[in-house]
């Protein structure tokens, strides 16, 4: 039974609705949401910049020990160098900046002679390109006072932390969109399944719910694989046999990104179908920017889906 995807005539008041419910959120939260992962990248940033002796000595050694710190030390340049830019810039090898960057890591099999001459390259390359603007002291000759190295490490986590933004206020939605959903839940004699519980998500207990769960799939040529479900439920009433209730938190504060991502679901869907059979189902938790063209993507797909604003629609898939 359609529970939103078939009432065509409430999707334009229901998009209105739910990009203020987004916005409201957004106007108070995210700040919040991004100022606390500045300070934490801001720790971060003066970190590194102790490492390199204030950004004076950038030693081979140093990034050798501490890899992780190349993403921050790009933003200390003027102007801010991608990584790829980097790459061309110091004349290194793609694999040396990927394994930093990604992995936290120098690559285990490179030659300690090659690995402390490439990482000199780029130690010179952010050394010359540091934002005098920024690094007030370097000009000086010294290695400036606490307050400067501050003010530093907080522009250069700015950078940082713009160059993510919307991962960062992502991630908080989400967050508040499974915690609403589990509070909901909750009231209504659900619980959270325990660790260990279940072997897999076909053998949940009645009655419980799961947040990010993966779920195996057969690909074509039979190769199984697992896809992250964002929350999976088992009805009360389930009988043997029957498939949880599986659903994708979606937030966007835009209507661009959502049309470009809509294939995702739909994809997941025929996964899941070619696995499964007809009868396992894949809605939707929607909160933000999702307008008449996603919405009749996504039907035409046979998924469902709970407006945030209007979170008591969960009772009408069966919970």
């Amino acid at each position: 039974m359609a529970v939103n995807r078939n009432k065509v005539d409430l999707w334009k008041a229901d998009v209105a609705k739910s990009v203020d419910f987004y916005n409201n959120w957004f106007m108070e939260f995210a700040p919040k949401a991004f100022r606390e992962t500045r300070i934490k990248t801001t720790k971060q940033v003066e970190k590194a910049i102790q490492w390199t002796e204030n950004l004076t000595n950038i030693r081979p050694e140093t990034l050798q020990s501490h890899p992780s710190a190349l993403p921050m030390l790009r933003m200390t340049t003027c102007p801010p160098i991608a990584r790829d830019r980097l790459i061309g810039l110091a004349g290194v090898s793609p694999n040396l900046v990927k394994n930093m960057e990604v992995e936290h890591r120098v690559p285990p099999k490179m030659k300690q002679p090659e690995l402390i001459k490439q990482l000199k390259m780029i130690g010179d390359i952010i050394e010359k390109m540091s934002d005098p603007d920024i690094f007030v002291w370097k000009e000086r000759g010294d290695k400036g006072t606490e307050e400067e190295v501050h003010r530093a490490s907080t522009i250069v986590a700015d950078r940082l932390c713009g160059a993510v933004a919307d991962p960062i206020i992502r991630n908080a939605q989400e967050q508040r969109q499974l915690a609403a959903m589990k509070a909901w839940l909750e009231a209504r004699g659900y619980r959270e399944l325990k660790q260990g519980e279940a072997k897999d998500f076909l053998s949940m207990p009645n009655g419980t719910f799961s947040f990010r769960f993966n779920v195996p799939i057969t690909l074509d040529g039979g190769k199984q694989v697992n896809i992250p479900v964002d929350a999976v439920i088992m009805r009360k009433d389930a009988k043997k046999g029957d498939f949880p209730a599986l659903f994708e938190a979606k937030s966007a504060g835009d209507f661009t990104n959502t049309n470009k991502r809509r294939k995702e679901e739909a994809i997941k869907i025929q996964q899941l179908r070619k696995t499964y059979g007809d009868k396992i189902t894949f809605d939707l938790f929607l909160c933000g920017y999702f307008d008449s063209g996603y919405l009749g993507y996504e039907a035409a797909e046979g998924i469902d889906w709970v407006w945030e604003h209007r979170i008591d629609d969960l009772a009408q898939f069966g919970f």
